[in-house]
C-alpha cells in the first residue's frame, strides 16, 4: 500500500458516501479502489454492465469447481463492470477475502500473484491431461485441447507477478 492512500478507507466522493474505517471483511480496500469505480451516466449502460458482470461472475464461480473453466478472467471482468454498473457490488467483490486481493492486486498493478498463477496452470495442465486422455479416439480434439492449454499457460505465465521468488 502507498504511504500516501490512508489504509482501511471506503468513499465514494461521486456519491457522497463517506469513508468507513474498518471494511466488513477486514481486507484493506483504500479510497484508491473507490474511485476506480466511477460509475456510468446511463442507466441502461450500468444495467447492461450489471449483467455481463453477474454472467462473469457466474461463470468464474462455476469455474473454482469445473477444472479448466478460468476463475480469474471472470471475477477480473466482472470487477470492471461492476465498477462502472453499481458502487455495491463493486465494493462488495472487493471487500471479498477470496477474490478481493486479486482484483486489488490487477487494479493497482496489473499482476496476478505468482502462487495463484503456479496453482492455475497446475490444475489446468492436469484437467487437459485427463480430457486429452478421456478423447483418446478423436485425434483432432486431442491435438486442440493441447492448443488451447498450452496457449493459455503461455499467456498466464507471461502476465508479471510482483511477488515472484528469486531464482
Amino acid at each position: 500500500m502507498d504511504q500516501d492512500e490512508p489504509p482501511y478507507v471506503i468513499a465514494c466522493p461521486r456519491r457522497g458516501i463517506p469513508g468507513v474505517d474498518g471494511p466488513r471483511s477486514g481486507n484493506p480496500v483504500t479510497q484508491r479502489e473507490s474511485q476506480e469505480s466511477e460509475l456510468h451516466p446511463s442507466l441502461v449502460v450500468r444495467v447492461v454492465l450489471l449483467t455481463l458482470g453477474s454472467i462473469a461472475l457466474l461463470l468464474g464461480i462455476i469455474g473454482i469447481f469445473l477444472p479448466g473453466l478460468p476463475t480469474t478472467p471472470f471475477v477480473l471482468v466482472a470487477a470492471a463492470c461492476y465498477a462502472r454498473a453499481s458502487e455495491s457490488f463493486y465494493r462488495r467483490l472487493i471487500e471479498n477475502p477470496t477474490v478481493g486481493p486479486l482484483i486489488v492486486e490487477w487494479r493497482r498493478h496489473h499482476s496476478i500473484p505468482f502462487r495463484i498463477k503456479v496453482v492455475a496452470i497446475t490444475l489446468m495442465s492436469l484437467t487437459i491431461c485427463v480430457s486429452i486422455w478421456s478423447f483418446s479416439g478423436k485425434p483432432w480434439l486431442q491435438g486442440l485441447l493441447a492448443f488451447i492449454g498450452i496457449s493459455t499457460a503461455v499467456v498466464l505465465w507471461r502476465i508479471p507477478s510482483r511477488d515472484r521468488p528469486a531464482k
